[in-house]
């Protein structure tokens, strides 16, 4: 049976909580503003975007240029306490100021100012509270190698103990990811460890006390995919959840390669789901409890509403800032110094396509990053296909613009059987469309993967000004098969 994800697309290192029969999800977004989306289920399966936590500048500080588009917002941690729901996480950006915390009476929002845990440098914060109340925190450690901890008032952000390492991990690379969990007597320390990539697995310890010491499981790695052939690959950074019938259950990240050696993926690291069991008192996960179908993502979006909806996402800026929707459509302008201001959504699916139209000149473009991208663009009477590969950037096609109405496309599609080929992970072809699709030009797209693009994001496609103002009346967005 094919593994699919429960949030397809670009939505990584997933935490997960519990309230009554709901549950609640947050994801990282790295340099995307707003920041942290959030979803609800009551299934576990299927999910519902309520919002962004960090939605606004003064709670998130991201900028393009200083890590390229993995800066920003790394490895959240959502939980409810106190009545209140608390989100944690490491901005790059801000990393000298300690780690994040926010909290909110509602998870759609508004969401608190954030204070810092001054002194606390590393990244993927945890934050837990035992029977008295008290809050720790804990993380992956750039000071100190592997996993520590520290007590703090998280309202306040202050530091109430000296940090203390509590696991150091199995041996594999880069401990990080850290979730502390209690069950019963027990609390469970899981752990992401080999880097999160082909080698990415979940490792557990679990001690008597929060602080430990925590002894390893004999089991470890509880989760990996690492030199097998499965179609789902970099299986780790996990969290678990107790359900309501009081069964457990594990949301991990993953990535979907395609193509010939050594395989690419475009979408970035995706959310995956799988069932706890507990055989004297450790997890086993289950990766076939759950019955994951592949998922509608179709979408319409002529912009009528008075706010963008929560899909919409910019790279280092709010897109209130240069999206404006209204009657007829989303006002798009560029910078100050004219530079582009790309507004986009996650790609959900392995083959897809997207449709925009405006009024005046525009552009069409999928991206990974800023130096991997390519667009569809109207120019005057023009249609041109640009290409941004690394330190190359070119035309790859030129065409008169048609008289009648038509939408600029882009579509990404499986590769045609070709004997003894190299293939990419699909095929990426931009054109215009009247009643059927016209292709101006085509894309290997291993260009627009992370193995060629590099970093800890995803494509995502969207729509943005070329020189003037300009008002996008519509964008579609469809998957192209029935697998998510």
């Amino acid at each position: 049976m094919t593994q699919l994800p429960i949030l397809p697309g670009f939505h990584p290192d997933p935490s997960i909580c519990r309230v009554g029969d709901e549950y609640y999800l947050a994801t990282s977004s790295f340099e995307y503003f707003p920041g942290v989306p959030i979803f609800r289920s009551r299934d576990l399966v299927e999910w519902t975007q309520l919002g962004n936590v960090l939605d606004r500048p003064s709670q998130l500080n991201v900028r393009t240029g200083l890590a390229g588009a993995s800066g920003g917002i790394y490895a959240p941690t959502l939980r409810h306490h106190g009545g209140r729901f608390w989100m944690t996480t490491t901005n790059i950006h801000d990393i000298a100021r300690g780690q994040l915390i926010v909290h909110a009476d509602d998870p759609a929002g508004p969401w608190s100012e954030p204070v810092y845990t001054e002194g606390l440098l590393g990244i993927d914060p945890d934050l837990s509270w035992d029977d008295d109340g008290v809050c720790r925190i804990t993380w992956s450690d750039v000071i100190r190698p592997g996993i520590s901890q520290a007590i703090v008032d998280p309202a306040s952000g202050a530091v109430l103990s000296e940090p203390q390492t509590v696991w150091a991990g199995t041996g594999g690379a880069h401990a990080e990811g850290p979730h502390l969990v209690r069950r019963g007597h027990w609390w469970y320390l899981i752990v992401a460890e080999g880097g999160t990539g082909p080698g990415h697995m979940v490792t557990v310890a679990r001690s008597r006390q929060p602080e430990g010491p925590f002894e390893s499981s004999p089991a470890n790695p509880v989760l990996t995919h690492r030199s097998t052939s499965a179609d789902v690959q970099s299986t780790g950074h996990a969290d678990l959840v107790e359900l309501a019938d009081g069964t457990w259950a594990m949301v991990f990240l993953g990535t979907r390669p395609r193509g010939t050696f050594p395989r690419w993926h475009t979408n970035g690291r995706e959310t995956f789901l799988a069932g706890i069991d507990w055989v004297d008192d450790w997890p086993v996960v289950d990766e076939s409890r759950f019955d994951v179908a592949a998922l509608d993502t179709a979408f319409e979006d002529r912009f009528e509403s008075a706010e963008l909806d929560a899909r919409w996402v910019a790279p280092g800026v709010m897109p209130a800032s240069f999206a404006v929707p209204g009657e007829g459509g989303v006002t798009l302008s560029r910078g100050a110094s004219g530079e582009a201001r790309p507004l986009v959504t996650r790609v959900r699916d392995q083959t897809w396509s997207a449709q925009a139209d405006a009024l005046g000149d525009f552009a069409l473009s999928v991206r990974i990053d800023d130096a991997h991208r390519v667009s569809i663009e109207r120019i005057g009477d023009e249609l041109v296909v640009r290409g941004v590969i690394g330190p190359l950037d070119g035309v790859l096609a030129r065409a008169d613009a048609p008289r009648s109405t038509y939408s600029l496309e882009i579509r990404a599609e499986e590769f045609e059987a070709e004997r003894g080929a190299r293939r990419g992970p699909d095929l990426v072809r931009l054109g215009y469309a009247i009643d059927e699709f016209v292709e101006l030009a085509r894309v290997d797209g291993r260009y627009l993967a992370t193995e060629v693009a590099g970093g800890f994001t995803g494509r995502v496609v969207g729509v943005e000004a070329t020189r003037d103002d300009v008002v996008v009346t519509r964008f579609a967005y469809r998957g192209l098969s029935s697998r998510a």
